[in-house]
Formats: structure tokens, sequence, C-alpha cells
């Protein structure tokens, strides 16, 4: 069949290794598109494996809304069949739209990429090293977008909403404060007990609130905020992410030319940045004054004196030493719950998974952050 001068037509052409979609006419209004050569659709080729498949836009002459849905109608039969989507000279709009439905279809949805990964792990080491470079390369993306996000952020050309950024201060910060409070806590009397058992051969028992307080303020407090708020925070921001691109919520934004790193990482990141001092500045002070019922129920010390000797042992260094370690360990259990939950598969098992990942991320980084840290800071002689 012929289409008359601008009517809307196409034709299938093959390629190698592949198929082109080429577009003619007026594709606007009320049209029918019509095939202008007898050439099959690749829908009917039983090799397609494999390959590319191009749409070729020179001939069109004009178009409207209705161009995308004609071409999925189109191109929905090719869409599990193993082809690349290039969308060569189409509108903007109108290519980022059918390749967002095409990695929708394409991706499949009953065994996500976590069963890939799991082939590649069969396949062998070189597989292996393989898919961990490809993770490795996402991560250092991920972590560039973010930086040029915050570079961006005094410049106001961030989008996303303030009171996103006071709801997850309030989840974040009053929310996580009795968990935190409870557990340095019992670190503080744990390491007061243990140090005074020491002390107290040597007849030192008045240097159990030095021990305590240089210990927890300058390294535990911190440490133990960041596992703290891995778990709580951490695993939250991967689940929440991760239901999102599940639900489609993510492609949806970038359909509306939001960018996911802006709009929903920075509100977290500010959040967490704007509530940790608050978190870590509790945490030093309930794990200091923890030491007072062992030092002065077991060993004797007053309590004027525990708390005269806090204060000598207490210097500006060990104070910004602990909020600079705990600020960098918040920083980076939000950076990995985010990684994860935006690259989380399409599914609640592929979710779980992305947030298991995000913890057991959070706390290794963590545990290099505080190792790193404090090789560099006692190098320097802090």
């Amino acid at each position: 069949m012929h289409p008359t001068p601008g009517q809307a037509g196409f034709h299938w052409r093959q390629t190698q290794p592949g198929w082109t979609l080429s577009l003619t006419g007026q594709w606007q209004s009320d049209f029918s598109p019509v095939a202008t050569t007898d050439t099959p659709s690749p829908a009917h080729t039983n090799d397609l494996s494999q390959g590319v498949l191009r749409i070729d836009a020179s001939g069109l002459q004009a178009w409207d809304a209705g161009l995308a849905p004609a071409l999925w109608n189109l191109l929905a039969p090719l869409a599990k069949r193993g082809l690349t989507l290039q969308t060569g000279t189409l509108p903007a709009s109108v290519a980022s739209q059918l390749q967002l439905a095409w990695q929708a279809t394409h991706s499949n949805v009953d065994a996500p990429h976590e069963q890939a990964a799991s082939e590649l792990t069969q396949a062998g080491p070189l597989a292996v090293s393989g898919l961990s470079l490809h993770q490795a390369a996402l991560t250092l993306s991920f972590i560039g977008e973010v930086c040029i996000h915050l570079v961006k952020l005094p410049m106001r050309q961030v989008i996303f909403r303030g009171r996103d950024v006071l709801h997850h201060m309030d989840h974040m910060g009053p929310g996580s404060l009795p968990i935190v409070a409870l557990t340095t806590f019992l670190v503080g009397l744990m390491l007061a007990y243990m140090g005074g058992a020491q002390l107290d051969r040597i007849g030192a028992e008045r240097y159990i609130a030095d021990l305590v307080t240089v210990g927890v303020v300058r390294e535990l407090a911190a440490l133990m905020t960041g596992v703290i708020l891995t778990g709580r925070v951490g695993a939250a921001i991967a689940a929440e992410l991760g239901t999102m691109v599940v639900n489609e919520e993510i492609d949806a934004l970038i359909t509306l030319g939001l960018s996911p790193v802006g709009f929903l990482v920075m509100p977290r990141l500010l959040g967490m940045l704007l509530v940790a001092p608050m978190l870590l500045v509790m945490a030093m002070l309930v794990g200091v004054l923890a030491g007072i019922p062992v030092a002065t129920g077991l060993y004797g010390v007053p309590v004027w004196e525990y708390l005269n000797q806090c204060l000598k042992a207490l210097t500006w260094t060990h104070l910004w030493i602990g909020l600079f370690k705990g600020l960098l360990y918040t920083l980076l259990l939000v950076l990995a719950g985010c990684r994860e939950g935006l690259h989380a598969g399409r599914n609640a098992q592929a979710v779980g998974l992305a947030t298991t990942r995000a913890v057991v991320k959070a706390l290794v980084w963590i545990v290099i952050a505080a190792s790193a840290s404090t090789a560099v800071l006692q190098s320097l002689g802090f």
C-alpha cells in the first residue's frame, strides 16, 4: 500500500546487525500509519536474539503527541527479543519516552539483574571481576553526580522540596535519638568498667574519666552513631528508593525532567548533615556520663572528681575530630543507602537485596573510613 503525499508511513529495512524502522510523512492529528513497502516486520523473523533496532526519522515531516504511542505499537512486539534500541534522529521528548518503555519491558521483570549477577558468578572469576568493576563504576558515577549537585546547590540549580529536608531531619534526628543514646550509654558503661579493671591494678582509678572521655568523644560516639544509623536510616533510605524504582516513580521523575539525585538524594543528605552534629554531641555527653555509676559505685571515685577529670581530658582537638568522623560516617551511610536504592531491581526481592547491600556497604565504608582517618590524624600529630 502506498501512502498519499504527506500521509504517515513507515517501512522496515534489514541492516547488519539488526533492523531499521524508517518514518515518513506527517505523524500528527488523526493519522493512521501505513507500511510503504512489502518488507515484513522483524517480529515475524525468527533470528532476533541479538542486534540493534534503529529508528530513522529523517523523513518525518511533522509530528505531535500521538507519535510516541503509535511507534510503541510497532515496537512493543520486539521489546523482549534481545535487541538494543537506538532512537537515532527522533525528537528528544519522543525518544526518552520510547527508551523508558523499552527498558521497562526489556528488563526481565521475573528475573532482574540479580539473576544476571548470579549467572556471572557461575561463569568464572573473570566475569565476577567484570561485575565488580561495573558496580564500582556505578558507585563512582553516583558519587560524582552527588558532588556536582552539591556544587550547584549554592547557586540554586538543584530542584527539591524544602519540606522534604524537614521531614528527613525529623526522621533521622529526634527519631534516632533514643536508640543512639541507649547504645552510647552502654558502650560508655562497658568502657568504664573494662578500663577501671585495668587502672585499679596500679591505683589510678581517678583516670577512668580520662579514658572514657577521650575514647567516647574521639572515637566511640561517632562510630556507634554511624553503625546505629546505618541499620535505622541507611536501610530505610535504600528500601524507600528501591520501592520507588519498582513503582516506576524514578522513571516518572526523569520523564518530568527532574534529576533523581537532586530531588531525592539531596534532601536526605542535607537532612542528615543538619541533624548529625546534634546526635553526635548527645551521644558524646551520654557516653561520658555513663562512666559515673562505674567510677563511683565500684571504684569509689567521687562524682565531682570524675567530672573535673572529664573537663581536664576534653580538648577542642578531641571534640572536632569526633564531630568530623561522625559527619563522615553519616555521609557515607546516606550515600550507600541512596546508591543501592536508586540502582535496585524492579521487584520485591530486589528491594530486599538492595537494602541488605546498603547496610553491608555502609558498614564496610565506615570501618575503612574509621581506620584511615585514625591513621592519618595520628600521623599528623592530632
